[in-house]
């Protein structure tokens, strides 16, 4: 009775062996979901630091006048009432036309 009891719980400890290192969910599997994490933590790092950024420039957009103005300026070229704007020609262009 002993000698099956013996047996059987051999059985039981290499069914389980066999799933822990072979089977589904394994370590070999873990390991490979493991490194797949990091990857994609290592791909989504700069993403997350880009929408920190455009969120960060939606609140300023949104709160601050001086953020719209700046993009104004820059993006746009407006100018306000009060000041006069003088565009000056690039040295280098100014020989290529006669």
């Amino acid at each position: 009775m002993l000698k099956w009891l013996a047996v059987v719980l051999l059985a039981l400890l290499a069914l389980l062996q066999y799933r822990l290192w072979l089977g589904e969910g394994s370590l070999s599997e873990l390991a490979e979901v493991g490194q797949r994490v990091e990857q994609l933590e290592a791909e989504n790092a700069p993403l997350r630091a880009r929408n920190e950024r455009l969120a960060a420039e939606v609140v300023d957009l949104k709160t601050g006048l001086d953020a719209i103005e700046e993009r104004a300026r820059s993006e746009v070229g407006m100018v306000r009432t009060d000041e006069q704007f003088f565009w000056v020609p690039q040295a280098g262009n100014a020989g290529a036309n006669p």
